[in-house]
């Protein structure tokens, strides 16, 4: 029987992640080093964490004045982009390693989401503290100067600094004019949503190779995250039963019923539980 997750990697990611951290103290990088280990069990993450301390080092030598914003993303996008050469995968968008920091790290290529977050890292070590923001399509990094205003930097874009038409142009670029910009696309998200997102972003890739062994394995984590999440119980299900795992699936199918018992296919799953249930019976 194929299952999910490792305990340990579990384990591991609800330590970093649990609900009594507050948000702002979760830590992104041994976070997503953490469920990289679904593609490298031996990973070793603190190597990783002491490549961006390095990176950090270096771009605060530097930095002259630690209050003007400008110079700092100058800083950084002299480390990251003109001397490590960090850019965005064009030519593989879709490949899970572009959501491996580890990867990311090592081939210095990423997408928006995973360049933002090493970027973010990086400038959390030097005392500029920036946040994610969560554009349909596209992610984001803003940063707050002292009076309160917002910058919003593209990490995909080798950390250029974008105006809220870019953003409307971009958001025109990925949905054929079909999205307009409203002003929640360019709202700071939490850490944890940060974390979701990736993984949703892994989820997807998965799916879409038909690759149920590694996809049951990021809703495994998604749900250490939200672990009251109907709609990703019932997925996870249904992974477990593609999977052969009928014992797990049928724990899922009816804990998503209790989880909703009012939802629109609740009576059709009670059906597929208690079926599998007779089926389970008959295989004793």
């Amino acid at each position: 029987m194929i299952t999910g997750a490792s305990s340990g990697i579990i384990q591991a990611f609800a330590a970093l992640v649990r609900s009594e951290i507050e948000d702002e103290r979760v830590d992104l990088l041994r976070s997503a080093l953490t469920f990289a280990r679904i593609e490298d069990p031996q990973l070793d993450i603190e190597h990783y964490v002491r490549h961006v301390d390095e990176l950090a080092a270096r771009v605060a030598e530097k930095i002259e004045d630690p209050d003007d914003p400008v110079q700092i993303i100058a800083a950084l996008n002299d480390v990251l982009f003109q001397e490590e050469m960090f850019r965005g995968n064009t030519v593989d968008y879709y490949s899970p390693r572009n959501s491996f920091l580890n990867d990311v790290l090592d081939r210095r290529l990423g997408i928006p989401i995973t360049l933002a977050l090493v970027y973010m890292e990086v400038a959390r070590r030097v005392g500029f503290q920036l946040f994610g923001v969560g554009m349909p399509g596209h992610f984001l990094l803003k940063h707050y100067d002292v009076d309160g205003h917002s910058i919003l930097i593209d990490a995909f874009e080798r950390g250029s600094i974008v105006t809220e038409d870019d953003c409307r142009q971009k958001l025109d670029s990925i949905y054929a004019g079909q999205v307009a910009l409203q002003p929640e696309f360019l709202l700071a998200v939490t850490r944890r949503q940060m974390l979701t997102r990736m993984l949703n972003n892994l989820r997807s890739i998965y799916l879409s190779q038909r690759d149920f062994r590694r996809a049951v394995q990021v809703v495994d984590l998604i749900l250490v995250i939200y672990p009251r999440s109907p709609e990703d119980m019932k997925q996870r299900a249904v992974l477990r039963y593609n999977l052969n795992d009928y014992r797990g699936a049928l724990s899922d199918f009816e804990e998503y019923v209790k989880m909703s018992p009012d939802a629109s296919d609740a009576e059709e799953i009670r059906q597929t539980a208690l079926s599998l249930r007779r089926s389970m019976a008959t295989m004793n």
